[in-house]
């Protein structure tokens, strides 16, 4: 068999890791009797190309004969490095193309970057191969989504908290002053519960359309931020005192007309938060992700995050 040579992605890979995401997600959820992930790739695909723009670096495929046959990719954010994504298709797996992958991305000798990423806790060997490089599963994180058949349990915004659309604050030409009030105030509160600052993925957030709300209290002080999408998806959400995590909840869950279902993705360190979508009628959906790290880095009774490929 012709050896697999591990190389620095291209663009013109992009469209393919994609069909390897879906493939290998496929073979293994298909095997316990779950829905297959649809054909349309275009959101896995923007995904990939902001993490091929922001880190073209540690984004690596595998090829062997000419054909694509695994991909990973991990982002830098400040002193932390997180696998976003790590897929072989099928029949090339069990052959160490895994650990090649990883081998070409982690961190060198000397780096103190924390390690971090999210993982399926229906893929053990996964879990295990990560696990060997300090990045233990230790916190499960949770989809839940539905429909609010219950919304009057949601609590509303404290009295005097405002929550202000980012466009409101950002208005005005690129760099100005709003814009340079709102990347402030985000990047401390992501400094403070998340360890780093993620300017990047924010203006991705936002080209994407989910639309951000700074909560500032009576005296102006910024209290968290989150956004919501026509979508539905919920998320990030930040927020200086675990017990607004409800009330910004319920802001965002009313804030933007939902084409359907309305999905959040919540830690388990967020139990309060994971109670109350319950109640107000959401469910969980699949089996839960697992967040692992090598080295505590962030407060997740406070923050939420994007996606497990993006936190």
């Amino acid at each position: 068999m012709i050896e697999a040579s591990i190389r620095a992605a291209t663009a013109a890979d992009i469209p393919t890791c994609a069909e390897i995401w879906r493939e290998s997600i496929n073979d293994y959820t298909g095997r316990l009797n779950q829905h297959p992930i649809p054909d349309d790739l275009g959101r896995i695909i923007r995904l990939h190309q902001h993490l091929f723009a922001t880190d073209p670096g540690l984004f690596v495929v595998a090829e062997r004969g000419g054909r694509l046959v695994a991909f990973a990719a991990a982002l830098r954010r400040e002193r932390l490095w997180f696998l976003s994504m790590c897929f072989v298709r099928p029949a090339e797996q069990a052959r160490g193309l895994g650990r090649q992958l990883l081998a070409a991305i982690l961190p060198g000798p000397g780096d103190d970057a924390v390690l971090a990423t999210a993982t399926d806790s229906a893929q053990p060997i996964s879990n295990a191969l990560y696990s060997r490089y300090g990045i233990v599963p230790r916190l499960p994180l949770l989809s839940v989504s539905g429909y609010l058949t219950n919304p009057d349990v949601l609590p509303g915004l404290p009295a005097g908290m405002a929550a202000v659309p980012f466009e409101t604050i950002a208005a005005g030409p690129p760099g100005g002053a709003g814009h340079l009030e709102l990347t402030t105030a985000v990047d401390a509160l992501d400094r403070e519960l998340l360890g780093v600052a993620h300017p990047q993925d924010h203006r991705f957030l936002r080209t994407e359309g989910r639309h951000g709300y700074l909560y500032r209290d009576a005296i102006g002080a910024t209290q968290g931020y989150g956004y919501a999408w026509e979508t539905g998806r919920i998320g990030p959400v930040a927020v200086r005192d675990a017990a607004l995590a409800g009330p910004v909840l319920g802001h965002l869950l009313r804030a933007v007309q939902s084409r359907g279902a309305q999905a959040v993705w919540v830690p388990g360190a967020a139990g309060a938060v994971v109670e109350l979508l319950l109640a107000a009628g959401l469910r969980f959906e699949d089996f839960p992700i697992l967040l692992g790290w090598n080295r505590p880095f962030a407060d997740f009774e406070r923050y939420l995050p994007i996606s497990p490929g993006l936190l």
